[in-house]
């Protein structure tokens, strides 16, 4: 794996190689600036994933290098953490206004330098891999959160979950309706997951999602899943289409198409009964299970028993 890349704009040479030494006994690769305007230049070329910038500098201080840097699109996920030897607390709340992510005093402790670096990084990796309309982690985290507890043993319940008839419903009702029932659906399997203890929920895209859990937990939590969301969907619709059971779309014929009121279905992948190598060996069960479970009217979770 590659190394991050850290920026250091820094007059003070002092203090710049101290905190490359530490960058550097870290496992980072450190680029150095001696001024506002080859920090710009360098963000530029060298394109850091994190910049920790002095405010005390000559020409442009630190300030206006992070306006200048917040100003732009291209910038706005890279971590900025703003240094500076004035412990006064209006320069903090300057800099967190502008746009910087923390704020580190000199002199410094270096544990601590690598401490707020490192959580800094891993926040703005878990915001860059979490899906933009749930907040959830995306498949990457989910593929590593799976092949982290099947590389260590840990049992699990891989809980998908997805939603029936959610296309006609997007297709009738318009987009953000539809957002707003993605939402929803985040929402309900956010608060199950909260009844068991080192749970994990996952946006896989769409309507798809994922939670895993404790096998001993999956059975209650998908029946409370269910009954959320059967309760929880009807303020989706109108009370034509809930009186009706169904809502009255075309197909691409022109025909009348009736879609019932969405529900959910669940697949339930444990490791109870199963030996696996690979998060792809746990989705491809899942996905026949899946198809297995939409075939049944209603919102219904199927789990997995065959054992290999």
């Amino acid at each position: 794996m590659a190394k991050k890349k850290i920026l250091i704009v820094d007059d003070s040479d002092f203090y710049a190689k101290l905190i490359e030494t530490a960058l550097t006994q870290g496992g980072y690769e450190v680029v150095r600036a001696a001024c506002g305007e080859d920090g710009l230049r360098l963000v530029r070329e060298e394109k850091p994933d994190l910049v920790l910038l002095d405010i005390v500098m000559p020409g442009i201080n630190g300030f206006e290098v992070c306006r200048i840097l917040r100003a732009s699109e291209r910038n706005n996920l890279m971590p900025i953490i703003m240094l500076t030897s004035r412990s006064s607390h209006e320069d903090m709340l300057t800099g967190l206004e502008l746009g910087a992510d923390d704020y580190i005093f000199k002199p410094f402790d270096n544990r601590e330098l690598l401490s707020r670096v490192r959580n800094t990084l891993r926040r703005i990796d878990r915001n860059r891999n979490a899906n933009p309309l749930t907040g959830l982690q995306g498949n990457l985290e989910i593929q590593r959160e799976l092949d982290y507890r099947i590389e260590r043993k840990l049992p699990f319940a891989a809980i998908y979950a997805d939603l029936d008839n959610f296309k006609a419903y997007n297709d009738v009702y318009g987009f953000l309706k539809g957002d707003i029932a993605i939402k929803l659906t985040a929402d309900i399997l956010c608060d199950a997951a909260k009844r068991c203890c080192g749970s994990f929920v996952g946006h896989i895209g769409g309507d798809d999602f994922i939670m895993i859990v404790a096998p001993g937990h999956a059975d209650a939590i998908c029946k409370s899943i269910i009954a959320a969301f059967d309760a929880r969907v009807r303020d989706l619709y109108s009370p034509e289409d809930l009186a009706r059971g169904h809502i009255v779309t075309t197909d691409r014929l022109g025909e009348t198409v009736f879609f019932p009121i969405q529900t959910i279905s669940l697949a339930v992948v444990t490791s109870e009964n199963r030996t696996f190598t690979t998060h792809l060996e746990v989705s491809d069960i899942a996905a026949e299970l899946k198809k297995t479970a939409k075939a049944e009217r209603g919102s219904i979770y199927i789990r997995d028993a065959r054992g290999k």
